[in-house]
Parts: C-alpha cells; structure tokens; sequence
C-alpha cells in the first residue's frame, strides 16, 4: 500500500456542508523524501523507502549519513518502506500531503499509548469477582479463579490476566479523508488515531 509518513498533532472538530460537528485528527503528514529504491533485480521486491522528519548529524551514525548522502538528504529520524506507489520515483524525490485527496479513505497505522501494569478489570474489561456481593468485602476488581487443580495443574497460555496495556500498533482502517491542507502539509481526517501527540504515524492509501 502507498502512502506517507506524519507526525500525530492532536484532534479537533469542523462542521461540514449540513452544519454537522465532525470530531477529527490533524496529522503533519510529510514531505517525504525518498531514500532508497528496492527493485526486483536487486532485492528481489519492489518498494521504496521514505524519510521523515530531519535529525542532526551530530545524533546519526556514519553508515545512515552514508544511506542518506546517497539520496541527497539530510538524516531522516523515520524511515518506512511502502510498496503499490502507481508513480516511479528516485532517490531524493519529494512526496508531499497533495498524494492524498479529500473524500477518499485511509488507514493509519501507530503506536499506542502506554497504559503501565493493569489490572484485568481495565485491561481486559472484567467485572471483578462476584459483581461486589456474596462477601466479597475486599476483592471487587480481583481475577477470581484461574485454573482447574489437580488436571491440568497449571495455567493455559493466553489466560487474560494482569499486565502491561498499550504501547502496540495499532491500525485504525477506513477513516475518511476531510481536508488537505498542502502549504502546511496537514491532512485532516475523521475520528481518533492511536499514539500519543507528537508520535509518528504511517497514513496509508
């Protein structure tokens, strides 16, 4: 799937032609710039890698500076691989917000938030032991019981029980493009996003 690499910037509302108060994100999405190109011959696939978002020399290892001189750009903080582009590119071609257009859906792909240890109450929407009655004074969020005892004396995999939550990708499928705004490179779309302000996320077509 093509598409580009953004940056997570928050949610907002507008109103469409009906007056209707529409909840969605803005993500700064690109320009990208296009840093390596796989071919069949080569690597036995064919993709092409975008950066995004530029980093100091100072902070990037020699063999990225190399990658990156190679395409004519500074060292990128993000790096993705996206195959079905219609159009061909080369190194150092720019792939700006205007690749996408308003009415059409994306999906985006991120990372989201961590959540620590949970209980299984918050992670797994349990309704803690004996819904508080039947003498449960203390245990109102607890698990409850596990696991048989004699057969099979342990505990299955997968058994939903406390953990770490969050800090996953997470693809959110058929949001609805609302508005590109190219000279600031912001593309507005319907609904929420994983990840937290500021994260990067992959728009993809």
């Amino acid at each position: 799937m093509s598409g580009l690499i953004g940056r997570k910037i928050g949610m907002t509302s507008i109103f469409d032609e009906n007056g209707k108060n529409i909840p969605c994100t803005v993500i700064e999405c690109g320009p990208c710039v296009v840093t390596q190109v796989r071919t069949k011959e080569v690597d036995g696939y064919e993709a092409i890698q975008l950066g995004f978002d530029d980093k100091t020399e100072k902070h990037t290892i020699k063999a990225e500076l190399g990658h990156f001189k190679k395409a004519g750009t500074v060292a990128k903080k993000k790096v993705v691989e996206f195959k079905g582009f219609e159009t061909e590119y080369k190194l150092g071609d720019i792939i700006a917000v205007d690749l996408f257009a308003e009415g059409e859906f994306v999906d985006v792909v991120g990372v989201s938030k961590g959540k620590g240890f949970q209980g299984v109450v918050k992670r797994h929407g349990f309704g803690g032991v004996g819904q508080s009655t039947h003498g449960q004074h203390n245990r109102l969020r607890a698990p409850g019981s596990v696991g048989a005892s004699s057969y099979p004396s342990r505990v299955f995999k997968g058994m939903r029980m406390a953990g770490r939550m969050g800090g996953e990708n997470v693809t959110v499928q058929n949001l609805r493009v609302l508005k590109v705004v190219a000279e600031k490179n912001l593309l507005l779309v319907k609904g929420a996003i994983p990840g937290h302000k500021n994260s990067y996320v992959i728009v993809q077509k």
